[in-house]
């Protein structure tokens, strides 16, 4: 179409939607007024008693703002733009720091950010755009960890203009937050929201997308505890209102002007907005933060297990009533768990008395709790309830995981058909630690390899057994059917890690 084609459409729809505000700005009166209703009986009233009655229950309907302009004139100086600046070698992959976000946010980062990078003397020199708001009026400010990570120098426009020169205070890559300072005091600062947002609650995104500072949007909240696949404290609220690249660290206000969330990621298969994005709660906001600004680092309750998601056919298999809690594949040695008394196969049901519903949620929980604390753990183990008291350790830094080496078969293997494994004792497979039972070949259409296993994973105990050639395995399976189990649990350990396998018998 030429122009001239195309310039009534658009009035159109501005008309359109200047009616529709119209229509709903006017629904408190003059539409409840000209609309009949109907009796429990079905018969019509009108009048003024009709009028009456109506007018009475609109009274009682809770009171909605038409419009933001309000709480944006409340908030909006508060937020502010964050820019930085990052010399290093050309052509070179990701950073230290980029190199530690999870897997997640090294996606995010890529599509989040607003890098630009320009070549000078074999070094690139990356300017960076993001967002943040001051929760202090002294000039503590916060924003994301990729906004700020490797930078050597850190800009803040206000909304009025202004630049500084910000510092980095601390940063936690597990979060991806950051707490940056602005020398200065009476800043505008908004406060942290002390209540959960419900979904559907009415919110607004304010930032600096494309470096358009100050941009402001709005939407609702479309869901809670969305994991991203970022990282182990994935406790995302999910926000439909546009967010952009530039908008990383900016702030997700209520109505009430209270930040419920910091802008983190959005899920972009174009690379623009599609009306899913992503804030790290309020309350992780507020633990984080404060311990940045007290020390610059953040440290995390540990109880020195490895665990993993309690699936419904390993709830069968333990004789839980149903699938929640956490498993516990490992106890590191000599960590708090280890020396409390917890053993591989437990479920951890509960903290201090609330339920645990999985191992994220136990991550998450004992990540908030200071180290040095006490906390109760209820345990399911092996058809009992019991409780062990721990005192939690410090989260030590994060370790590489080895990779398990493909083995060869060895004349000692032996096949498992129906379950699609060829196995063969540990002490017979050179390189291997002589312990549990060795992966030496694997049927990929087979019912093993539907369930993770892996060649050079090594079977530790079957059925809650120790087993140390193929043979054990065999009378454990046996047994099990005799039971008339439907599954048969299997510890098994790949590299450094060690998990358990529920593995279906049908007719095996």
């Amino acid at each position: 179409m030429n122009g001239n084609q195309q310039r009534p459409r658009r009035i159109l729809s501005v008309r359109r939607f200047g009616l529709l505000a119209t229509t709903i700005a006017g629904l408190g009166a003059a539409a409840f007024f000209a609309a009949p209703a109907l009796t429990p009986h079905g018969a019509f009233l009108a009048g003024p008693a009709h009028a009456e009655d109506v007018s009475q229950e609109a009274q009682k309907l809770p009171q909605h703002p038409v419009g933001f302009a309000d709480i944006v004139a409340k908030v909006k100086p508060a937020v502010i733009s964050v820019r930085i600046k990052i010399d290093r070698p050309a052509n070179s992959s990701l950073t230290d720091d980029e190199q530690h976000l999870p897997p997640g946010l090294q996606r995010f980062f890529r599509h989040f950010g607003t890098p630009n990078e320009g070549e000078s003397g074999g070094h690139q020199v990356i300017t960076g755009q993001g967002s943040g708001f001051f929760i202090t009026a002294d000039g503590y400010a916060v924003t994301n960890n990729h906004v700020v990570q490797n930078a050597e120098n850190v800009q803040v426009t206000t909304d009025d203009g202004k630049i500084y020169t910000a510092k980095v205070i601390g940063t936690d890559p597990r979060t991806d937050l950051a707490l940056i300072k602005v020398e200065g005091k009476d800043f505008p600062y908004v406060k942290l929201s002390d209540t959960t947002p419900r979904v559907g609650d009415w919110v607004l995104a304010v930032g600096n997308p494309f470096g358009l500072g100050g941009t402001v949007t709005a939407g609702i909240v479309s869901a809670r505890g969305r994991d991203i696949g970022a990282g182990p404290y994935d406790d995302f609220i999910q926000i439909d209102a546009p967010v952009n690249k530039g908008n990383s660290g900016g702030p997700t206000f209520d109505v009430d002007g209270n930040v419920i969330g910091v802008n983190t990621a959005i899920f972009s298969p174009s690379g623009g907005s599609v009306g899913i994005a992503f804030a790290i709660p309020a309350d992780t906001v507020r633990s984080v933060i404060t311990q940045l600004r007290e020390k610059g680092s953040v440290t995390r309750g540990w109880i020195g297990v490895q665990i993993q998601p309690v699936t419904p056919e390993i709830a069968d298999s333990l004789g839980l009533k149903k699938a929640a809690g956490a498993l516990v594949s490992e106890p590191q040695p000599n960590g708090p768990a280890a020396k409390a008394g917890i053993e591989s196969g437990d479920v951890i049901t509960s903290v201090d008395g609330s339920p645990v519903a999985d191992a994220r949620e136990l991550a998450r929980r004992i990540g908030t709790v200071a180290p040095g604390t006490s906390v109760k753990l209820g345990l399911f183990r092996q058809g009992q309830e019991k409780t062990v008291t721990l005192t939690l350790g410090t989260l030590p830094n994060e370790r590489q995981a080895g990779n398990a080496e493909g083995q060869h078969t060895t004349p000692d293997s032996s096949d498992m058909p129906k379950l699609g494994l060829t196995l063969a004792p540990s002490s017979k497979v050179a390189g291997a630690e002589g312990t549990g039972v060795i992966v030496t070949a694997i049927d990929p259409n087979g019912i093993a390899a539907d369930h993770g296993f892996q060649v050079g994973d090594v079977i530790l105990d079957v059925g809650g057994k120790t087993v140390t050639n193929p043979a054990d395995v065999r009378k454990q399976l046996a047994d099990a059917r005799k039971e008339g189990k439907h599954a048969l649990l299997f510890r098994v350990k790949s590299g450094e890690s060690t998990r358990f396998v529920a593995l279906p018998l049908g007719n095996a």
